[in-house]
C-alpha cells in the first residue's frame, strides 16, 4: 500500500526519525530557555529572607524582588508573542536570551536594592521576549505529527518541572553558596544557549510579512500596572492621601485609560482586541484567572517562604524541600486527575469545586501560630491547597482558550497568561500591606502571614461564587 505523499510507511517512519534526530538540539535549546524562564519565577522565593538581610530591604520593598519580574513579564508577554513573526525566531530568541542573561548577571552582582529590582524587571522583559519564541521554534521545527506532539510534551513537562525545581534549587544554592547564585546560575547556561542558538537556529525576518508591533499598547499597560502596584505598596507607610501614592495611582489610571483608547482605535494587529471582552467566557474567565493568580502565582510561595524561615526557623534547603508537596501534588492532580474528570464533569463545576477546596486550604493555613510545626500546620493545608489548584486551573484555562477562535485564539491565550502573571503581582502588593507589623517578633510575623492567608481564602471564596456564572454549553463547553 502506498501513501498519498508517494512514500510507503517505512519511508515515512525513516523521515520522521530523521526529523526528530535533527531537531533534538533545537528541542534541547528551546526547553532549556523555557526552563530558565519558569525557573526564575520561583527561584528567588526561598532566597527572599537572605536578600532582605543583605540589601536591607524594607517590608514594603521586598515584594518588588518578585513583582518587578512578574509585572514586566506579564505586561510585555502579548507583545513578545508577535516578535518572532516580525523579526524572525533566531534573532528574537538570541536577543531575549541575551537580555535575560545580562540582567541575571547584573542582579546577581547588585549591591543595592534598586539595582536588583531593576535587573529583575529587565529579566522579565527578556523572559517576555524569550518564552513565546521557544514555542514558535518548536512548532516551526517539527512538522505536524508524532514528532511535534513529543516535542510539545517535553516542552510542557519542562515548564512544569521548572516551578518544582525552582524552590528546591533556590534553597540549596542559598544555603550552600549565597542568594546571588540563584541569579548567577543563569549566566553560564544562558551564554551557552546563545552560542548554541547562533550555530543551530535558522529563520531570519520573514520576507512575506509586513511587521507591525503594538509597542504603545505594551508600554502603556506595563506602566499602568507598575504604577498602580507601586501605589498599593506605598499606601501602608505613607497612606492613600500621600502625594506619592496619589500621583502613582493617578498616573496608573491615566495610562490604563490611554491603553483602552489605543486598543479601541489603533490599527490591527492590536495587543488586545477589545472584541474579545464581549465574550463572557473570556472576560469572566480572565477575571477569575486574575483572582486565582493573586492566590497561587506568587503570594502563596512568598508568604509561606517568609513564615517557614522567619517563624519556624527552617533553613533555606529545608524550606525548598517543604514546597515539594505543593508542586508535585498540584502537577499530579492537574496532569492526571483533572483531564479524566473533564471527560465526565463540566468545566464550570470543576472550577467551582477546585476554588472552594483551595479556599478551605488557605483558611486552614491561616490558623498558623508562632508555635506551629511544618507537619502539624503546613503539610495538611498544602495538600488541600494543591488539590484545589490542580482541579481548577486546567478547566479554567480550557474555558478561556476554547472561547477564542480563528485569529483571536492566540490573543485569548496570551491574555489569559498575562492575567495570571499580573494577578500574582497585584495580589502580592495588596496582601503584603496586611503582613507589615511594627514589631518583628515571631508572634507578630506569624499573625501577619496568617492574615494574608485568611484574606486569600476570602478572595477564593468570592471567586468560587463568581465562577458559577461561567458558561456551561456552547463554545466554552470544555467537556472532552
Amino acid at each position: 500500500m502506498r501513501w498519498r505523499d508517494g512514500g510507503d510507511p517505512g519511508t515515512r517512519r525513516v523521515t520522521a526519525d530523521r526529523d526528530a534526530t535533527s531537531g533534538r538540539p533545537v528541542l534541547l535549546l528551546a526547553c532549556t530557555a523555557q526552563f530558565l524562564v519558569v525557573l526564575d519565577v520561583s527561584v528567588v522565593n526561598v532566597a527572599l529572607p537572605s536578600i532582605e538581610r543583605a540589601l536591607a530591604l524594607s517590608p514594603s520593598g521586598l515584594p518588588w524582588v518578585a513583582n518587578a519580574y512578574a509585572l514586566v513579564f506579564g505586561g510585555f508577554l502579548l507583545l513578545g508573542g508577535r516578535l518572532a513573526d516580525v523579526y524572525g525566531r533566531r534573532l528574537v530568541f538570541i536577543t531575549g536570551l541575551g537580555l535575560f542573561t545580562t540582567a541575571s548577571l547584573v542582579g546577581g552582582l547588585a549591591s543595592t536594592a534598586g539595582v536588583l529590582v531593576s535587573a529583575r524587571g529587565f529579566q522579565g522583559l527578556g523572559a517576555a521576549v524569550l518564552a513565546p519564541a521557544t514555542l514558535t521554534i518548536l512548532t516551526t521545527t517539527f512538522p505536524h505529527g508524532p514528532a511535534r506532539t513529543r516535542a510539545l510534551a517535553v516542552w510542557t513537562a519542562v515548564s512544569l518541572a521548572g516551578g518544582a525545581v525552582g524552590n528546591l534549587l533556590s534553597g540549596a544554592l542559598t544555603e550552600y553558596l549565597t542568594w546571588r547564585s540563584t541569579l548567577l546560575i543563569n549566566v553560564p547556561i544562558g551564554t551557552l544557549g546563545i552560542v548554541v542558538a547562533a550555530a543551530t537556529l535558522t529563520g531570519g525576518r520573514p520576507r512575506d510579512r509586513v511587521g507591525r508591533l503594538d509597542v504603545r499598547g505594551a508600554v502603556l499597560i506595563t506602566i499602568a500596572l507598575i504604577a498602580v502596584t507601586y501605589a498599593v505598596t506605598t499606601s501602608y507607610p505613607h497612606g492613600w492621601r500621600d502625594p506619592i501614592t496619589t500621583t502613582a495611582l493617578g498616573a496608573g489610571l491615566v495610562c490604563l485609560a490611554a491603553f483602552v483608547v489605543v486598543e479601541a482605535r489603533g490599527a490591527e494587529p492590536r495587543l488586545l482586541p477589545l472584541r474579545l471582552l464581549r465574550t463572557r467566557a473570556i472576560w469572566l474567565g480572565n477575571l477569575l484567572m486574575l483572582l486565582v493568580g493573586a492566590a497561587f502565582q506568587i503570594p502563596l510561595w512568598y508568604f509561606l517562604t517568609l513564615y517557614l524561615q522567619q517563624v519556624l526557623e527552617l533553613t533555606p534547603l529545608q524550606t525548598g524541600a517543604g514546597f515539594l508537596p505543593h508542586t508535585l501534588l498540584m502537577m499530579l492532580v492537574g496532569m492526571r486527575v483533572t483531564p479524566w474528570l473533564m471527560r465526565h464533569v463540566p468545566a464550570r463545576t470543576l472550577v467551582v469545586v477546585g476554588t472552594v477546596t483551595a479556599a478551605t486550604g488557605f483558611w486552614w493555613q491561616s490558623q498558623i501560630t508562632a508555635h506551629s510545626t511544618y507537619l502539624s500546620d503546613v503539610l495538611g493545608p498544602a495538600i488541600v491547597i494543591s488539590v484545589g489548584g490542580g482541579l481548577l486551573i486546567v478547566p479554567l484555562t480550557a474555558v478561556v482558550t476554547s472561547a477564542g477562535s480563528g485569529a483571536d485564539a492566540g490573543a485569548a491565550s496570551g491574555l489569559m497568561n498575562t492575567a495570571k502573571q499580573l494577578g500574582g503581582a497585584l495580589g502580592l502588593a495588596l496582601l503584603s500591606t496586611s503582613t507589615i507589623r511594627s514589631s518583628s517578633t515571631r508572634a507578630d510575623l506569624s499573625n501577619g502571614y496568617a492574615q494574608a492567608f485568611a484574606i486569600t481564602a476570602v478572595i477564593l471564596a468570592l471567586t468560587a461564587v463568581m465562577a458559577l456564572a461561567l458558561p456551561v454549553r456552547g463554545p466554552a463547553d470544555t467537556r472532552t
